[in-house]
């Protein structure tokens, strides 16, 4: 590598600086998502009112009804767009580098109804036509769905273009510093070309980010920014006085660029940590790490639902794994194994059956034993899976690929044993590697998928699982429970392309 040039993992051809006249142009992340969600929001009404026009059409003597509809629909537009903006629909992936469709759905819905409902007092107020309840209620239904399919096509889109990659400068590179690089590296669909670091005394280089360039020292964070034409700078922690630290990233809100802190207890935050302020000084609140008897009545009441919904719908896949696992090798169908539940109880899982009968455990307990370091990097396979192709069956490699081996851990649900989303279960060996706080985690029914699955899967340590199990816990919420459902199918098909 020559000096002064930089990796990118996103591979992206970087604008040659003629000088400090003359940097990339930032900000074209917001510009190019914004365009592309209005125009999806703008489709998506127009396409459902069409819709329920044609479900619902309007009787053969009332043209002129009908395209006063129309009139009165596409008239109302921008305030459907002002709406979606209010409900801060717009302005989530320029600031977030991991929003999704998912993340919004909620917000979607509300901001649709609400929509749908000033149109209707718009028209009885007006009295210009009366609108069919039926045709109004179709295209509610119609316009959530197709809304929310626009936005994840036109965020597919965006993702593809070359103005939605973000580049980044990472100010302090110690142990935190580089622990976010690695996670900035393994996650392309972030969207976020890493520069390189700021520091002045950096620590020593880790294995798994060799080649991320150092770019100079705190003093020159802005004419680094500047000239590299930098979008989005993170602080992580540095030896420098925090004073030093303030006073340059003050300096950067002239440079219109994104900054993003490490707070210093990051490991003790969650989803519902909250920001209040005490007379201007801002203050993190941490919630208590435990669910009430409504939540966990609430938690239980969703899994009976959708555990025994999707146990109805893959009754066929069930039947056709059993077959194919007994043709394969011999032995069981399910592969039954000790696990520690909610409050440390033992229970034992299900899952269909990947290896050859009598496989020897201990190979797996002494991995486990080496990738549980807190100085642990990533190596090859997943985080709890070793890989032992002498030991898996064909089918089983295919199950394992696709993870439908855990299916029957619905089972499991239904008996109250596990969640559909919780930390997962783990070996009782496991926990000789667990540090205090990782028991936090059975504070809440273990699950089929989480927040690690979905947020990293194969990419992160032992170690950073567990810290996200426990995140999970402090961060509980309905809410959260079932954006992880909604994006553990896209995390499974974002794994079988990875391994394709």
């Amino acid at each position: 590598m020559r000096p002064g040039e930089s990796v990118s993992v996103l591979e992206q051809p970087r604008p040659v600086v003629v000088g400090v006249d003359a940097p990339p142009v930032r900000g074209k992340r917001g510009k190019l998502v914004r365009r592309a969600l209005v125009t999806a929001d703008t489709a998506g009404i127009l396409l459902a009112f069409a819709l329920a026009s044609s479900l619902v059409p309007h009787g053969s003597s009332d043209r002129v009804g009908n395209s006063l509809e129309w009139l009165f629909l596409v008239l109302s537009i921008p305030l459907w767009l002002v709406l979606f903006q209010l409900n801060g629909l717009y302005q989530n992936d320029e600031e977030r580098a991991d929003h999704s469709t998912v993340d919004e759905l909620f917000r979607v819905v509300q901001a649709t109804t609400l929509a749908t409902w000033f149109v209707l007092m718009a028209t009885v107020a007006t009295n210009l036509f009366s609108p069919a309840v039926e045709r109004l209620m179709v295209f509610w239904v119609l316009a959530v769905a197709l809304i929310v399919a626009g936005r994840t096509i036109a965020r597919a889109w965006s993702r593809r273009q070359p103005d939605y990659v973000q580049r980044v400068v990472l100010v302090g590179r110690g142990s935190v510093g580089q622990l976010l690089a690695r996670k900035i590296r393994q996650h392309p669909e972030y969207g976020l070309d890493l520069l390189g670091f700021v520091d002045a005394d950096p620590k020593e280089q880790r294995a798994d980010i060799v080649g991320v360039e150092l770019l100079g020292n705190l003093s020159e964070l802005e004419s680094i920014v500047r000239d590299r034409g930098a979008d989005r700078v993170i602080v992580s922690f540095s030896n420098e006085p925090d004073a030093n630290t303030l006073d340059v990233v003050r300096a950067l809100r002239d440079e219109d660029v994104i900054v993003d802190v490490v707070p210093r207890l990051f490991d003790l935050m969650g989803p519902r940590s909250s920001v209040h302020v005490v007379e201007g000084l801002p203050l993190v609140c941490l919630p208590p790490a435990r669910l009430s008897r409504v939540a966990l009545g609430l938690k239980r009441a969703l899994d009976l639902v959708g555990a025994g919904a999707m146990l109805l719908l893959s009754s066929p896949l069930f039947l056709f794994a059993s077959l194919r696992i007994k043709l394969d090798s011999a032995g069981p169908v399910f592969f039954r194994q000790e696990r520690i539940g909610r409050n440390g109880e033992p229970f034992t899982v299900l899952k269909f059956r990947t290896m050859k009968t009598g496989t020897d455990s201990e190979a797996h307990r002494a991995y486990v034993r080496s990738v549980a370091s807190s100085e642990a990097t990533l190596g090859e396979g997943k985080v709890y899976k070793l890989e032992r192709e002498d030991a898996v069956t064909p089918f089983g490699r295919w199950l394992r690929k696709t993870s439908l081996d855990e299916l029957p851990q619905l089972i499991n649900v239904l008996r109250g044993e596990m969640s559909l989303v919780g930390p997962r279960p783990c070996i009782p060996y496991e926990l000789e590697n667990f540090a205090l706080h990782h028991y936090d985690r059975f504070l809440v029914p273990q699950g089929i998928t989480g927040l690690w699955q979905v947020a990293a899967r194969g990419n992160s340590t032992f170690r950073e699982a567990l810290d996200m199990d426990v995140a999970y816990v402090h961060g509980w919420s309905m809410g959260l429970d079932l954006r992880i459902l909604f994006r553990t199918p896209f995390a499974l098909l974002r794994q079988r392309r990875s391994t394709a």
